[in-house]
C-alpha cells in the first residue's frame, strides 16, 4: 500500500485505502473525483459553514458528524463564528479544502444555507422531498415540479438536484436579507398548502408511520444550523452515489438518480453545461407576508 500522495497540496495518507468496498473506490480516487468536479461544486459549498460526515475507515464502518474544529482537522479547513452560537464552525475556501476533507475520511459534505460573509441570513431555501420507499421516482419528480410551479406563481425561480437517494431537493436562491425564522415560515406555509391540497400525496409531519404512499416535504432544513447535502457531494451509501444538480428539462421518465456516482459524474460535468449556472445571477427576495 502506498504510504502517501500529494493532491492539490494536501498529503493523502494511505491513498490506497478503500472507502467504497463495493466499487473498490480508494481515498486517492475520491480525492481525484473532487478535483475533477471542484469548479462546479465550490460555488455552492465554499465559504459556507459545513457539516462533514466522516467515515475514516470506509462507508460500511462507523461514521460520525463533525462541524467544529478538533484534533486532526487540517489547516485547509477554516473557522467562522456565527452570531448566536458559542463554538466556531468549519468552512473551506478552495479545492484543497475538498481534498483535505477526503483526507479526513469525509464521505458527505453538508453546507449550511448561509455564507461566511453573512452567516446569520440564509441565501437559499430548500424543499427536501423525501418519498415513502414504495413510491415511484416519477411521483417525486411530479412533486418537485409542483414546488417549482408554486414558486413561479410567486415570481420566484428555483433549481433542482438529486440527493444520492430517492429524493429531490428544490433549491430557492434568495438574497441574504431575510431572517431564518421568516425563511422557515415561508417554506412551511408552501409545504403545508401542498399537503392540504393533496393530503393523499404529501405530508409535512416527520412521522414514518404516516408516510406510507406519500412524500414528506421536509421544510425543517431551513433553520440556522440545519444542512442539506451539497451538490456533487458523495453519499455514504452503496454504489458511491453523488447529489447531482439537474436541469428542469431532465426531470422525466429517463431520469435515474442512481446513475450519478463517483465513477460517472466527472464525465457528465465535463460534457454538459452546468444546469445551475444561472443560480449565482438570480436576485430575488421572499414575498413579505
Amino acid at each position: 500500500m502506498s504510504e502517501e500522495r500529494i493532491v492539490e497540496g494536501v498529503r493523502l495518507s494511505s491513498p490506497d485505502k478503500v472507502l467504497y468496498p463495493e466499487q473498490g473506490i480508494t481515498k486517492e480516487e475520491l480525492a481525484e473525483y473532487y478535483v475533477a468536479i471542484a469548479h462546479r461544486m465550490l460555488p455552492h459549498v465554499s465559504h459556507r459553514p459545513v457539516t462533514m460526515v466522516r467515515c475514516p475507515t470506509g462507508r460500511q464502518k462507523k461514521c460520525f458528524y463533525q462541524r467544529h474544529a478538533a484534533s486532526g482537522v487540517l489547516p485547509q479547513l477554516h473557522e467562522i463564528s456565527v452570531p448566536g452560537f458559542e463554538e466556531p464552525y468549519l468552512f473551506i475556501e478552495d479545492v484543497s479544502g475538498l481534498v483535505a476533507m477526503v483526507q479526513m475520511g469525509t464521505l458527505e459534505i453538508h453546507p449550511w444555507g448561509v455564507t461566511v460573509e453573512v452567516p446569520d441570513r440564509p441565501d437559499r431555501v430548500i424543499f427536501d422531498l423525501d418519498p415513502d420507499e414504495e413510491l415511484a421516482f416519477s411521483d417525486v419528480i411530479a412533486a418537485a415540479l409542483e414546488v417549482r410551479d408554486r414558486l413561479r406563481q410567486l415570481g420566484l425561480e428555483s433549481f433542482v438536484k438529486s440527493t444520492g437517494g430517492k429524493g429531490l431537493h428544490v433549491v430557492l436562491p434568495i438574497e441574504p436579507v431575510t431572517e431564518w425564522k421568516a425563511a422557515k415560515a415561508f417554506a412551511k406555509a408552501l409545504s403545508n398548502q401542498m399537503a392540504a391540497d393533496a393530503p393523499e400525496r404529501y405530508l409535512t409531519r416527520i412521522s414514518k408511520a404516516e408516510r406510507a404512499g406519500r412524500i414528506f416535504i421536509d421544510y425543517l432544513r431551513n433553520d440556522a444550523t440545519s444542512t442539506a447535502v451539497g451538490p456533487y457531494s458523495t453519499r455514504s451509501r452503496p454504489g458511491a452515489p453523488v447529489a447531482m444538480p439537474l436541469g428542469w428539462d431532465e426531470l422525466g421518465p429517463a431520469l435515474d438518480p442512481a446513475a450519478f456516482t463517483v465513477k460517472t459524474a466527472p464525465a457528465r460535468v465535463a460534457t454538459r453545461e452546468d444546469p445551475w449556472q444561472e443560480m449565482r445571477g438570480v436576485r430575488q427576495r421572499l414575498p413579505t407576508p
